[in-house]
């Protein structure tokens, strides 16, 4: 199926071939039928990817204090390799779809085939949407239409802010498509409307649909607003417009009465003068998108919806509610429709943005193929007899640390996936593999691929190991293997039964880094007991951010303290016995993030990891000392080890490197060969239960021993 895509590297925008989506639990997948493109949204990301490198800095100061950050604590290269890589990424355009459904998803009841839907999927032949973001249109209502739902609704969530009665004064700042649509909203409400607006054609429009509006250039705003209320001044001001001028900001307080209300539904400067707002006490609020559930991954993501009585509109009722209003022609979209376009033409808007349109559709041929889930790619080299690999998973850590580590491992790439699948077309396009699916299944099942690496969220790694060795193939999967024990027992089952050449492996990448390879050396084949400290300033993660969550990335101490179990593991030679963890605070959740970790080994040696996530970013992300024998190494952020009562040794330094290449070169190479795993199972599945015994110790307070 075909997508488009802007790149924000060179700045083109593409009509990508993409394989198409598969349903998922929750979702519905829709054939689109049209599309309306939001000529203010997507003409920002498209002269973004147009701008140069310094343009984009000044775009987004915040990501470049971001970056200072990283190069004082990574160095400069890794992080313009980061950087680049990110500019790399497509960006899916357009959120304004009409379409049919084609496929519902497990948990899905309110949808069926055959349904006709408006949502928020992109500009693409074929859209898989959660649920709480797709609503039915009325049988009266077309796809163009439609499309204006999601837009509208962004308008209909200011209005809901603005709380408007019958026979309010309201004033619109900005007559785009969003300003036009709020204007009729707010017309249907019974309320008088004022708008401002730059362009005259727009003004003119405006002033055709029932709305007292003026050229702001051309007149002054504030006493307009006067004049036509008689001195009272506006009831309420909500601003579509988009500029980085604070003066709207400034006019929207003039022309209010007292206590009237702004809310601000574009983008605009926001040096709010304190006197502006002080007398007539304004109380000014920003819009959040389409309304109530945006950017909720549980409402969005997971389907879980407020409850009517007490959340009475959420994005899909907006949505719901301006169809209804499409329907009863209180909303008249149709007559702003200023170009219609067939999608292989996409380029007759793209080309031109911002030309003196109002709304561009954009029409699809209905001929996408929803069970055409593999796209060919480019590949580059030569197919060996082994060594061939299927990514499962296409997102940053794939982008950013696997694909570059790959880089000269003797590899052959035949597929990678990805749930939408236009990341892991990214991928294949970049680095020359075969194929890009969203069907990881279809990598399972060719007898060619002999190694899958999943590199998919944490809580598909254990189902998906299973899978894989079931299937007879080598698996190579990032760190955690599983998120509990029911899971780890379902791999341990897998691996048993599958074939004695077939490996598993998992992404603790840590020991392979040259500079632990130097602690191992000087500590020896058959190190004494030793005492062993590892401290990750890890940095601060919001808690909705999916690693916090417990089913999905199961917190950060399994999800990414694991790496610093297996690491001692390594040094010490031994397997933990016992673990015992506490945490900061009085009361501490299970998926805290600021806990110390003490390790007991078989061989008595001991173990302290102190995660922490309160710590500077301008301090050392990783550090690990290690006291044995009279003699002391401290290793920092991978990049510097000094030994302290070693014969021979003082110091070792270098770029950062913990280890991703050469674990990829070993793994490849051990693929190749038929050699054997990285690392023993029985290591992998010891550090895999100390994390488990962490949180159990976090619960209990007692010391966990480890069977």
């Amino acid at each position: 199926m075909k997508q488009i895509v802007q790149d924000l590297k060179k700045g083109n925008t593409i009509l990508e071939e993409i394989p198409a989506p598969l349903v998922r639990k929750g979702y519905v997948l829709i054939k689109t039928h049209r599309s309306l493109v939001s000529l203010g949204t997507e003409r920002m990301l498209v002269e973004f990817g147009k701008s140069n490198l310094i343009a984009k800095a000044r775009q987004q100061p915040e990501k470049v204090k971001q970056v200072l950050d990283k190069i004082k604590t990574e160095g400069l290269l890794p992080t313009l390799e980061a950087v680049f890589n990110k500019l790399d990424e497509p960006m899916p355009l357009g959120y304004c779809n009409a379409g049919e459904v084609i496929a519902v998803g497990e948990g899905v009841s309110e949808f069926s085939v055959g349904d006709r839907v408006a949502s928020n999927g992109a500009h693409a032949e074929i859209v898989c949407v959660p649920k709480n973001l797709v609503a039915r249109i009325p049988d009266n209502v077309s796809y163009e239409e439609a499309a204006f739902a999601v837009l509208g609704s962004i308008g209909l969530q200011g209005i809901r802010l603005a709380n408007p009665t019958l026979g309010e004064t309201v004033v619109v700042i900005g007559l785009g498509l969003i300003g036009l649509i709020t204007c009729d909203l707010l017309i249907a409400n019974g309320c008088k409307v004022i708008g401002f607006d730059f362009d005259n054609k727009k003004v003119e429009l405006a002033n055709s649909r029932g709305v007292k509006a003026f050229v702001s250039t051309s007149c002054d705003v504030v006493k307009t607003v006067e004049d036509l209320t008689n001195g009272i001044g506006a009831d309420a001001v909500v601003i579509t417009a988009s500029t980085k001028s604070n003066d709207v900001i400034s006019q929207a307080a003039g022309m209010s009465r007292k206590k009237g209300r702004i809310i601000l539904v574009g983008v605009i400067g926001l040096d709010i003068q304190r006197g502006d707002f002080f007398k007539k006490e304004l109380s000014f609020q920003v819009s959040c998108s389409y309304g109530p559930g945006r950017y909720d991954e549980d409402y969005e993501q997971r389907g879980v919806d407020y409850p009517l009585g007490y959340v009475r509109w959420t994005e899909k009722r907006n949505f719901e509610a301006v169809l209804y209003a499409i329907s009863q022609n209180q909303l008249r979209v149709t007559p702003l429709i200023t170009e219609r376009v067939e999608l292989k033409d996409y380029q007759q808007i793209y080309g031109s943005m911002g030309g003196g349109s109002i709304a561009s559709i954009l029409e699809y041929p209905g001929t996408a193929n929803e069970t055409l889930t593999i796209v060919a790619g480019n590949e580059r080299t030569s197919k060996p007899s082994k060594g061939i690999i299927g990514i499962i998973g296409s997102g940053n850590f794939t982008k950013m640390t696997v694909m570059p580590a790959l880089k000269g491992s003797g590899a052959y790439y035949k597929y990678i996936s990805s749930a939408g699948g236009l990341t892991a077309k990214a991928l294949a396009n970049k680095y020359g593999f075969a194929f890009s699916t969203t069907d990881y299944k279809e990598i399972i099942k060719d007898s060619d691929v002999d190694l899958v690496l999943i590199t998919t969220r944490h809580n598909q790694h254990a189902n998906m190991v299973a899978e894989t060795l079931k299937s007879g193939k080598n698996v190579f999967v990032e760190k955690p293997l599983a998120l509990n024990m029911t899971e780890l027992n379902q791999v341990i089952d897998s691996y048993k039964s599958a074939p004695n050449s077939v490996c598993l492996n998992v992404g603790f990448n840590r020991r392979f880094s040259p500079f632990v390879q130097k602690m191992k050396q000087l500590l020896g084949g058959s190190p004494s007991a030793m005492n062993i400290i590892a401290t990750m300033n890890a940095g601060f993660i919001p808690a909705d951010v999916w690693v916090q969550d417990m089913k999905i990335g199961g917190g950060r101490i399994v999800g990414e303290a694991c790496h610093f179990i297996d690491l001692m593991i390594y040094l010490t030679g031994s397997q933990v016995k016992e673990v015992m963890m506490s945490a900061l605070g009085t009361n501490p959740s299970e998926n805290t993030d600021n806990a110390i970790v003490t390790l007991k080994f078989e061989n008595g040696s001991q173990g302290v990891i102190n995660y922490f996530s309160n710590g500077s970013k301008a301090y050392s992300k990783e550090r690990v000392e290690v006291y044995t024998q009279g003699r002391v190494l401290i290793l920092d952020n991978f990049r510097k080890l000094e030994g302290f009562g070693f014969n021979g040794f003082s110091s070792f330094s270098g770029k950062i490197d913990k280890g991703h290449k050469e674990q990829f070169k070993r793994l490849i190479k051990s693929v190749q060969a038929g050699g054997e795993a990285l690392i023993k199972f029985d290591e992998i599945v010891n550090t895999s239960k100390a994390s488990f015994a962490a949180i159990e110790s976090l619960q209990t307070k007692n010391w966990i021993k480890i069977d």
